[in-house]
């Protein structure tokens, strides 16, 4: 990221510590989208949509109904994320949001790079090049892909709302589109 993106994002996290959470931390909002991310990729890749109901926003638990269906199961497959598979992760985008009613709610973009091994080919649909690690010596290769994930996470801080972060958002470019 940029000097300038790495700055205004940890503005944004010190903005939330002074007016929204003084117990948040950077590290511990990671960790547990790191593993929130890790269990519903796995649910999407298992069809288990109905088990995504605390996690995800209707809205987008509706999409993903509509989009799974009919997902080759090659690239069902690769939807999900070991979290030991998880290489790197990086916030993509803070925001700090207020309506005319009162509600305040942060929103955290978070980008995610797994290795997965599902047989996918070396181009995925749409020109997008997929990495391909190789393990072991080549009588025993096995083939793994580095792909990425954008998961946003809402939660709102209005006074007497429950403290939990919801998944509003999630892209895994060309396959889940």
């Amino acid at each position: 990221t940029s000097p300038f993106a790495w700055l205004r994002t940890r503005f944004y996290y010190l903005l939330i510590r002074l007016y929204f959470d003084q117990e948040f931390s950077v590290e511990e909002f990671t960790r547990g989208a790191k593993q929130a991310f890790s269990v519903v990729s796995k649910l999407l890749s298992q069809r288990k949509l109905d088990l995504l109901d605390e996690l995800v926003s209707a809205e987008v638990l509706q999409v993903l109904k509509e989009k799974i269906s009919s997902l080759p199961d090659n690239h069902r497959d690769a939807l999900a994320a070991d979290i030991d598979a998880i290489m790197y992760t990086t916030e993509g985008d803070v925001r700090i949001y207020y309506d005319d009613d009162g509600i305040k709610f942060v929103s955290i973009l978070m980008r995610f790079w797994y290795l997965n091994g599902a047989n996918l080919p070396e181009e995925v649909p749409g020109e997008t090049k997929v990495f391909q690690i190789v393990f072991g010596d080549e009588s025993t290769k096995e083939k793994r892909h580095l792909l990425t994930a954008n998961y946003e996470f809402q939660r709102e801080f209005t006074e007497g709302v429950k403290p939990d972060w919801t998944i509003t958002r999630i892209e895994h470019p060309r396959l889940l589109e």
